[in-house]
């Protein structure tokens, strides 16, 4: 299976000199956890929820905030995120995927198009949830 049939798409994402407070905002009102880092079309990087966590201040909207906490607020994407992200085709396997994610620490792979400009993204969670509906296929199919 290809990935370009797994990868979610549209892409959402986040440009180099965006605060972390869109960020925050982004992943407060999303399912998901990766935002690709695009300037001028191009892939700069990818940004995880983990990521925007480790960044922020632990006592941001709690009683104990503070202005230093906000300040946290301000930084910029291209200050925490990862750069030069591994990258696959469309036209990519998925056991190329499944590779790269046993193989590296990450949890997420840009789909890029030959101009290696961002189609789409591929997780983990997605290659589990294409196994598991080809398996419920797979059982629905099965005489009971």
């Amino acid at each position: 299976m290809l990935v370009s049939k797994l990868m979610t798409q549209p892409i959402v994402s986040v440009g180099l000199d965006d605060t972390l407070k869109v960020v925050k905002h982004i992943f407060e009102n999303a399912k998901f956890h990766h935002l690709l880092v695009v300037e001028d079309g191009v892939l700069f990087g990818v940004l995880s929820d983990r990521d925007l966590l480790k960044a922020l201040s632990p006592f941001i909207g709690t009683p104990r905030e503070t202005p230093h906490d906000t300040v946290t607020l301000n930084r910029k994407v291209h200050q925490i995120m990862t750069r030069k992200p591994i990258t696959l085709l469309p036209n990519a396997d998925v056991h190329t995927a499944i590779s790269i994610f046993n193989r590296y620490n990450i949890s997420c792979i840009p789909i890029v198009n030959e101009d290696g400009k961002p189609v789409g993204i591929v997780s983990w969670r997605d290659i589990l949830r294409s196994i598991e509906n080809s398996y419920m296929k797979k059982q629905s199919k099965k005489p009971h």
